[in-house]
């Protein structure tokens, strides 16, 4: 009697494609293991023992120097102006590309993708170009005695720059996949522009809203590229975090260098826990809007 082969379910043919053998499973995770001790956890370490090698003292006065209290300073305003600036732009933006129909449409998307295409250098480049005093609105400007180039001024708009697609490109998938029911209901029970964002738009994207803006304000202090070419490295003046770390480690002032370092570290830390709390709280809202 020959034997007839029976037919493997979909719920087997599921178990079997996602259940490895328990020796590939474990070679995966000794390898993530791995990677993330070499490139992330090994680099940390290293970061705040170098820090404190010499000791509390040396620590607290290296950041509490008044470069390095300038420097604090100034990478905190550059953020506080960009951060607000670019999340006002990139609701503004994933509003338009994800609800609505125009010409330019796809021109708008490529634009806020380009400096994620453009080298941080090249963008400080060109705003060199364009406002330096040999740049083609240089003359001008140092007609009315504006400074942009080596000025705060210049510092925020390569901050700005850098950090354009944070906040528009975390909003405009979660704006498409929500669709447009909601809003044009809204509307048809009478709500204004202003009441159907505030009221319907808003709420549904408040947790991608708040990702996107942990991520801006963390490349915003975190940027070097771009802010190296605007700034003049002046000490006191035109110096972020980032360029005071460079400064100090290239006098071979290792402590004070790692020491400073370590407080752009902490700021990762803080951005990963707060990335970490947000997403946590985005899918147990979905959960409890599921049950209900």
């Amino acid at each position: 009697m020959s034997a007839v082969a029976l037919p493997v379910s979909s719920g087997t043919r599921r178990v079997r494609a996602t259940h490895e053998a328990a020796w590939v499973r474990v070679t995966l995770i000794a390898v993530a293991l791995a990677f993330l001790t070499l490139f992330l956890f090994v680099p940390l370490i290293a970061i705040f023992y170098e820090a404190l090698k010499k000791g509390v003292d040396v620590y607290v006065a290296a950041i509490t120097d008044p470069d390095a209290v300038a420097a604090i300073k100034l990478t905190l305003t550059a953020a506080a102006i960009a951060v607000p600036l670019n999340l006002i732009f990139g609701v503004a933006a994933a509003w338009a590309i994800a609800k609505f129909e125009f010409r330019g449409k796809n021109l708008l998307t490529t634009l806020i993708d380009l400096p994620f295409a453009v080298s941080p250098v090249v963008s400080g480049l060109i705003y060199v170009l364009i406002f330096g005093l040999q740049g083609w609105l240089g003359p001008w400007l140092a007609q009315h005695d504006i400074k942009i180039i080596f000025a705060v001024s210049g510092i925020v708009l390569a901050t700005i720059f850098v950090t354009v697609p944070f906040i528009a490109r975390e909003l405009i998938p979660l704006m498409q996949a929500q669709g447009t029911e909601e809003e044009e209901a809204a509307v048809v029970l009478g709500a204004n522009g202003w009441q159907t964002f505030f009221r319907v738009t808003l709420p549904n994207i408040k947790w991608g809203l708040l990702y996107g803006t942990i991520l801006c304000n963390a490349r915003a202090m975190g940027e070097f590229g771009a802010v190296s070419v605007v700034s003049g490295h002046i000490r006191g003046m035109t110096n972020t975090l980032p360029l005071h770390v460079e400064i100090l480690y290239n006098e071979y002032n290792f402590a004070a260098a790692f020491a400073v370092a370590s407080l752009l570290a902490l700021l990762a830390l803080v951005t990963l826990a707060l990335k970490t709390f947000v997403e946590s709280s985005n899918k147990q809202h979905k959960e409890n809007a599921g049950e209900h």
